[in-house]
């Protein structure tokens, strides 16, 4: 599975945190809500295309938070070095 996207919702903290994760795996799509961190609870989602995957991401990330969209981490076998 690749993760394409991340946003965080820009807080600290296991009550205030959250995370919504874009991934893909061949031909399937996956979101993730995640709320309290790395340890928190999650709940998935899986579409069969990056639309309506998309679909689902924006309307996780209405409200008052201010959501700020992370990189990915590059796969292991990607140098860092120029």
């Amino acid at each position: 599975m690749e993760q394409r996207k991340h946003w965080w919702n820009g807080k600290w903290g296991r009550l205030a945190r959250r995370d919504v994760f874009l991934r893909s795996d061949a031909d399937r799509w996956h979101v993730e809500q995640r709320a309290g961190g790395a340890e928190g609870i999650s709940q998935f989602y899986e579409y069969a295309s990056v639309e309506e995957a998309e679909e689902t991401v924006r309307a996780l990330l209405q409200g008052a938070d201010t959501w700020r969209e992370l990189s990915p981490r590059p796969p292991s076998g990607w140098s860092t070095e120029a």
